[in-house]
Order: structure tokens, then C-alpha cells, then sequence
């Protein structure tokens, strides 16, 4: 199994894993609704303050199943809804765009 990893969409960094070689920051997770979800370590299972990033999308979407959210996340579907990953949340309004993957997964810097 491979690391999930994404850029944040304010900062534009990557969201480095707890077992990388750079440390890692707080990154905040927001959905549609406002709801937001702190992670202040990041293991790279995609998992943000105890809640699964595929698991918040398949809500979002009223989908089922947390494969379907995967699925959905990788099609070109323009009707899907998307959480955010930001690190400055306050300054953050939630927007329907899909946060860009990390190309190194967090971790193979």
C-alpha cells in the first residue's frame, strides 16, 4: 500500500508524512458544509483529525462506499464535490476544486 498525499490549496505545499526526512505541519481538512478537521501529524493514510479524506468525499458526494469516492476523485466527473486541505482555514473559503496530488507522496523527497 502506498502513501496518499496532496498539496495544500492555499500554500501550495506538500503535505509531508510523519516518517519523511521534512517535518511535518498542521493541515486542515473543510468540507462543503464548514466542518473542519485538524491533522497535526500526518501519516499519509489519508487520514486528517480522525477522518478518512475519501470516506468526508463519499458523503459529500452521497456515495456509499469509500472506493466510489476514490473512483470518483480520479474521473473527470464535474459535478463532484471535493474537501479542501489548507493550513490557514480562517483565511479559507471552502471552493469545489480537487486538491492536486502529492507527487512524492509525502515522503520520497
Amino acid at each position: 500500500m502506498g502513501f496518499f498525499s496532496w498539496i495544500t490549496q492555499d500554500t501550495c505545499r506538500s503535505i509531508s508524512n510523519y516518517y519523511s526526512i521534512k517535518p511535518v505541519f498542521p493541515v486542515f481538512m473543510i468540507d462543503n458544509k464548514g466542518q473542519i478537521w485538524q491533522e497535526r501529524c500526518y501519516e499519509s493514510y489519508g487520514v486528517f483529525g480522525g477522518k478518512d479524506y475519501y470516506e468526508l468525499m463519499a458523503e459529500m458526494n452521497d456515495l456509499k462506499y469509500r472506493n466510489e469516492a476514490i473512483d470518483l476523485y480520479y474521473s473527470h466527473n464535474e459535478r463532484a464535490l471535493f474537501p479542501n486541505l489548507v493550513e490557514h482555514p480562517k483565511q479559507w473559503q471552502w471552493k469545489n476544486e480537487k486538491p492536486k496530488p502529492c507527487p512524492h507522496q509525502g515522503y520520497f523527497y
